[in-house]
């Protein structure tokens, strides 16, 4: 286990935006997501991330289609308050699932020395499954908050409604090991204080 996620970390937040939380779009008419606590852990974490002094980069979801709640052109494609860029924050817009296809993320984040990624966002079964995979298959030291992700509930096609944390727990025993290490929250924010105190450590020498 690594004592501290270093100065070549970045958190990645995968699209943040208030159209998550519209769940007659994402599970249907009996829409509902597990983990409602994750908002809160991620504003935490992103709060401590930055006094720390490692990067951070956002995706945002633009999507395709037609009824989607995930358009820059609707009110529900903004920032959940508390979760929005910074002026130095790496920052790219996608269409699909993946943080890395049709955009610069990848090219963006070599060239900031990042070859560690600390991932958390929506949802977890979708653009944050996917992003990790790739994550992983290009190469990144890759972790994925679990407290940190939500998703909601899927209907199969034989009409099984599953229930989202099941979807969700699902996904994050797919990733773990193969494409990524998930951390609890605790394990990061633990992890966090030493590279606050290197950063201080930096600081007190200039």
């Amino acid at each position: 286990m690594i004592e501290r996620f270093g100065s070549n970390t970045s958190l990645l937040l995968i699209d943040t935006q208030v159209g998550v939380n519209v769940l007659d779009h994402w599970g249907g008419p009996t829409g509902r997501r597990n983990n409602h606590d994750a908002e809160t852990h991620m504003a935490s974490l992103l709060t401590t991330w930055r006094s720390s002094g490692l990067h951070v980069a956002f995706t945002r979801h633009d999507s395709r289609e037609a009824d989607s709640p995930l358009k820059f052109s609707l009110d529900t494609g903004s920032q959940l308050p508390g979760l929005e860029p910074a002026e130095h924050d790496i920052v790219i817009s996608k269409d699909v699932n993946s943080g890395f296809v049709g955009t610069s993320l990848e090219v963006e984040l070599r060239r900031a020395g990042i070859g560690r990624l600390v991932v958390v966002g929506f949802f977890t079964n979708m653009c944050v499954e996917t992003t990790v995979r790739m994550a992983g298959n290009l190469g990144f030291d890759t972790y994925l908050l679990p407290d940190c992700c939500a998703t909601t509930n899927r209907v199969g096609p034989d009409g099984v409604d599953h229930d989202p944390e099941v979807v969700h727990q699902m996904t994050v025993a797919n990733l773990h090991g193969e494409f990524c290490t998930a951390l609890s929250v605790d394990d990061a924010l633990s992890l966090l204080e030493g590279d606050r105190a290197d950063l201080h450590r930096v600081q007190g020498n200039e």
